[in-house]
């Protein structure tokens, strides 16, 4: 125990009255009174029976050690001192020295007779043991705060012993503990744990983490134009660099190494407490905290049958169980456990940080326009949010050639939509085309002329630069995955991650409680059949059982459960779609009979904008909804390791996800208008509903309209609503049950809060899954259906420039601090992004065939043009109807609404006429239509995928100036080694000669000095041999 620590224990009453007579207990604080002074564990005392009453009172010989006879005002200034400034408020142990590592957070229940002793008291390697009888401390005392015994609660004493067993261990693994239970919030205490250097060492050459040498080399710069280039580029960019010391450009590199014990003299130990950073050390904290395991059954249940049969089935759980930190926190055991903050973030006198550097130059509105500090982030929160934060940035950097692009096609499509002469035509009223009716009886005839509006704005968005527009955009996403894994492999080289290869995680609790039940269940088994077999047999049996594991066999219930839940999933998306279909033309149906006549022109748009906004509501619920079924899908799986589970969530989750996102948007663009029928002959849905046609302009507008508003809205709500709305609600409702707290007692209120405290009332954090989702997600939309919407890439821009942000407040300022995690890649998320980029290909290519109209306007003037111009253009996608074929009860109820008797009306196909033998077949211009459009299909799609593998093959995936640094890292390493063996060997030879004279003195003794000095002899050939 370290010098300025107190045992608590408890005596019983006859000592407490022989030698403490009259002391009821002695001051909480007297741990803080006696600080400086060196005190020893009576490691032979042992804990006295509960049911003897006692007094707490400090350990005997501590107090004869320190000579607690001291005059009474010395005691009375060490106690006037302030404990927690020399602790920095938490974020050291009591004596101002040893950093706090990691928290673990319980619950505890205090005494309904008034509050309990707190104790603030330290845990080390000498403080505490839990070897073979030598119980732990606590280990059958009973706490009494009056006469009565209270109620026992025997869930929460479980829970006290294993904690006890399970902070033992983590002694015996070389950690330092201590424990806080005086804190403002009630009924929670908390574990400070400490590492010190030996463990580090210890963790750190077991996880061959790389760390800096003292060798230093020169990186290669750039020479001749290329050096003139970066210099300009870095002055014009130098106002938009973060003003962090690790985003400088460097010119050298310290030579990094797997840490090793036997090789300390390689590294830099100068200075020792910042060596390991503090990411570094909650790492090495956690590693621990995973691998250690509470398996022994303390816990006697009581008396009793029912007792009986619940000590018996816990035994039997914790027969064979491994409790790590995992299970004990979803058992309850612990209620949280996280590394600390480095400290506060804003206020007047608060000392520089990494934490505050952050808020100020990363996680700030004001600073939207400058790079990330990338390095000051793997640094506070390690590499794999490191990777996440560099992806976001690098892909937002991508969007903004894209988005220039997108609004020079838009802005194409403004200024020649004077030009368009399809739409000219469609708005020329002396054409004095009547088309068939949208709906049956209650719909008229309609001119043409009357879609004017929708015929111009279609032409922003479906004109001949959004075919080259699709072009770039899967080009584009082909160069952003080249950029982003040079990017990457730069990071690694800076990160000192080459060569980094993740290991095989630890099993996680759920699946060795799985394979524990098993094994229990085959044991059970064979003991009823082999109940008379020897010993020998039983052991070999209970060898099996301990390699046992999961299969298919297992899983397979899972399995089904699986794959039904997600058919009833994506079933349950295509139902809410189709009723929003009905929806649609049911509400067109219902305002064509009770409008007034200027009113029935924008029922189409009313139609479209309220079914785009119940399309989105939806999603936005089935998004939340299927999250959580994602992961309960998971769950029942049972995976293996934590990297397992992940992986497993994030592909059903992208699936549920991606169908809820798209389906409407798929409906749109492939779909509608395909079925419809024809005048005379429709579809009828439920022999009720006509199936809904596209407007005279083509479905192209439409889609806009639905891709525009389902992106703009999920993101402004998510980003809104759910990122920034929830978690401040939960903010503020914690803060008002702490201040009801706080009402009740004043003192602790006065008290300023611990680090562990404030960080404790902060956000868990829940993994990189969501902020992921919600990118590729956006980036589906990005290159899915950009063909249709160019402005997309802008509005993406838009959205990220604020996500950055958003995302980085988060995590400084409202998130606990994670365990940092080492990664070398984003992971699944890649091999998602390029299958979304594939993808996007073949559906551009569907869309510009077969939305857009394209296609039918090159046949048209390649094939039936008169004068090579597209002139008549819309006379020829139209056919002819004779009204007098209308079935009985579908014509117009008014036939003479437009004022004159229609004979012919015409409808958007390509049909024969009334007039032919053939009268409303399929015409051949359709076949040849159709023939044109999957011919495109096929040359865009293979052109295209010929053009991304050929970005990908000439984009070297490692740049060379980055190769060349780790090649020459290697050889300097060689060098280190080589030079350290002649080292070794030049020092051998030194001894041996020296040896050698040695011996040749001791033959020159006389024969009489030699024996009578044998001693002598033997030793001149005796030396120390230390390399």
């Amino acid at each position: 125990m370290d010098k300025d620590e107190i045992h608590l224990r408890r005596l019983p009453a006859p000592h407490a009255d022989r030698e403490f007579c009259g002391v009821d207990f002695l001051p909480e604080d007297l741990n803080e009174a006696l600080e400086e002074t060196e005190m020893r564990v009576n490691k032979t005392y042992s804990c006295l029976p509960a049911e003897e009453k006692g007094i707490h009172i400090i350990n005997i010989r501590a107090i004869e050690d320190i000579g607690y006879d001291q005059h009474e005002s010395t005691l009375l200034n060490s106690l006037s001192k302030n404990p927690d400034a020399d602790c920095k408020y938490g974020l050291y142990f009591r004596d101002g020295k040893r950093k706090v590592d990691y928290i673990l957070v319980y619950q505890y229940k205090k005494s309904s007779a008034g509050r309990t002793v707190t104790r603030r008291a330290h845990y080390d390697s000498t403080a505490r043991s839990t070897k073979q009888g030598q119980p732990l401390p606590g280990k059958g005392v009973q706490l009494e705060t009056g006469e009565s015994e209270p109620h026992m609660d025997y869930h929460e004493d479980d829970k006290r012993f294993r904690r006890e067993e399970y902070e033992g261990n983590l002694v015996e693994a070389g950690l330092e503990l201590e424990h806080d239970e005086d804190t403002k919030i009630h009924g929670i205490g908390f574990v400070k744990i400490h590492a010190p250097w030996n463990v580090l060492c210890r963790e750190a050459e077991f996880l061959k983490l790389k760390m800096p040498t003292k060798k230093m080399y020169q990186i290669s710069q750039t020479h001749g134009l290329l050096k003139k280039i970066n210099s300009v580029i870095q002055k014009i960019t130098e106002p938009i660099q973060p003003k962090v010391a690790e985003h400088k450009p460097q010119t050298v590199k310290r030579l990094s190494y797997p840490f090793s014990r036997e090789k300390q003299h390689l590294f830099d130990l100068s200075d020792r407490d910042s060596f390991f950073d503090s990411k570094t050390r909650s790492t090495v904290v956690y590693e621990i905290l995973k691998r250690t395991t509470c398996t022994k059954a303390k816990y006697s249940m009581g008396k009793g049958e029912g007792r009986k049969k619940e000590a018996t089935l816990l035994n039997k759980r914790r027969k064979c169980g491994k409790y790590g930190i995992t299970s004990l926190l979803a058992n309850g055991v612990y209620s949280a456990a996280y590394p600390l903050h480095d400290g506060d973030y804003e206020g007047e006198n608060v000392e520089p940080n990494d934490r505050k550097l952050l808020c100020e130059e990363w996680a700030s509105y004001g600073v939207f326009y400058k790079y990330q500090p990338i390095d000051l982030v793997r640094k506070y929160f390690g590499e794999k949010i490191g990777l996440y934060f560099a992806w976001l940035g690098v892909y937002t950097q991508m969007l903004i050639p894209a988005s220039i692009v997108g609004i020079i096609v838009f802005l194409y499509g403004c200024a020649t939509v004077d030009e368009n002469i399809p739409s000219m035509e469609m708005c020329d009223q002396r054409n004095n085309i009547t088309m068939c009716p949208l709906c049956d009886r209650t719909c008229s005839y309609w001119k043409m002329s009357s879609a004017c509006a929708t015929a111009r704005a279609s032409h922003l968005f479906d004109n001949p630069a959004t075919v080259f527009f699709s072009v770039f955009m899967a080009l584009w996403a082909a160069t952003f995955m080249e950029h982003w894994k040079r990017k990457q492999m730069r990071l690694n080289y800076r990160w000192d991650l080459t060569g980094f290869e993740e290991e095989e995680d630890h099993p996680r609790a759920e699946y060795e409680a799985k394979v524990l039940e098993k094994s229990l269940r085959k044991e059970h088994k064979h003991k009823e059949k082999h109940r008379y077999f020897p010993e020998e047999t039983a052991n070999k049996w209970r060898q099996r059982t301990d390699k046992e594991k999961l299969t298919w066999k297992d899983r397979f219930p899972a399995y089904l459960t699986n794959f039904v839940g997600i058919i009833f999933m994506v079933g349950l998306t295509f139902a809410i779609v189709f009723g929003v279909i009905i929806y649609r033309i049911s509400t067109a149906a219902a305002l064509a009979i009770s409008s007034t006549p200027s009113g029935r022109s924008s029922v189409r748009v009313t139609v479209t904008a309220t079914a785009v906004i119940i399309n989105l509501v939806v999603i936005i619920i089935l998004d939340e909804v299927y999250g959580c079924i994602a992961r309960w899908l998971t769950q029942i799986e049972v995976p293996k390791t934590d990297k397992n589970f992940e992986e497993r969530l994030i592909f059903k989750a992208f699936l549920l996800k991606f169908v809820n996102a798209y389906t409407p948007i798929f409906y749109v663009a492939f779909f509608k208008g395909r079925f419809v029928g024809r005048p005379g002959d429709y579809v009828y849905i439920f022999h009720s509903f006509r199936m809904e046609e596209c407007a005279p302009g083509g479905c192209l507008m439409e889609l806009c309209i639905q891709l525009s508003i389902i992106m703009l809205g999920k993101q402004l709500i998510q980003n809104n609503l759910f990122e920034i709305g929830i978690p401040k609600m939960k903010k503020f409702i914690r803060y008002m049950k702490l201040k009801h707290q706080h009402s009740l007692d004043h003192e602790e209120h006065m008290k300023k809060k611990q680090r562990y405290e404030v960080d404790y009332n902060l956000e868990p954090f829940a993994g990189l899954t969501p902020e992921y989702m919600e990118m590729i997600i956006q980036f589906g939309f990005v290159t899915l259906f950009v063909a249709s919407f160019p402005l997309a890439p802008l509005f993406a821009l838009l959205n990220n420039i604020i996500e950055i942000r958003l995302d980085a407040k988060k995590f400084v300022t409202e998130l606990r601090r994670p365990v940092a995690v080492r990664a070398k890649d984003i992971g699944i998320w890649y091999n998602i992004l390029r299958g979304i980029g594939k993808l996007a290909v073949i559906i551009n290519a569907f869309v510009i065939s077969f939305t857009s109209d394209f296609i039918p306007r090159l046949v048209y003037l390649y094939m039936y043009s008169e004068n090579g111009t597209m002139h008549g253009f819309v006379n020829h996608t139209l056919s002819s109807f004779n009204v007098s074929d209308f079935q009985a009860g579908t014509a117009p109820n008014d036939p003479m609404d437009l004022g004159y008797e229609v004979v012919i009306c015409r409808y958007k196909d390509y049909r024969e006429p009334p007039w032919s033998e053939n009268k409303y077949d399929i015409s051949k211009d359709f076949w040849a239509v159709l023939a044109a459009r999957l011919a495109f299909v096929i040359v865009f799609q293979n052109l295209v995928m010929f053009m991304s593998e050929f970005v990908d093959w000439i984009i070297p995936d490692i740049p060379k100036d980055i190769s060349q640094q780790i090649h020459k890292e290697k050889v300097l390493m060689v060098e280190v080694f080589m030079r350290e063996e002649q080292g070794k060997l030049q020092m051998l030879e030194t001894w041996k000669d020296k040896d050698k004279k040695k011996g040749e003195n001791c033959n020159n003794h006389s024969p009489r000095l030699s024996r009578s000095h044998s001693g002598s002899l033997s030793s001149c050939h005796s030396y120390p041999l230390d390399v």
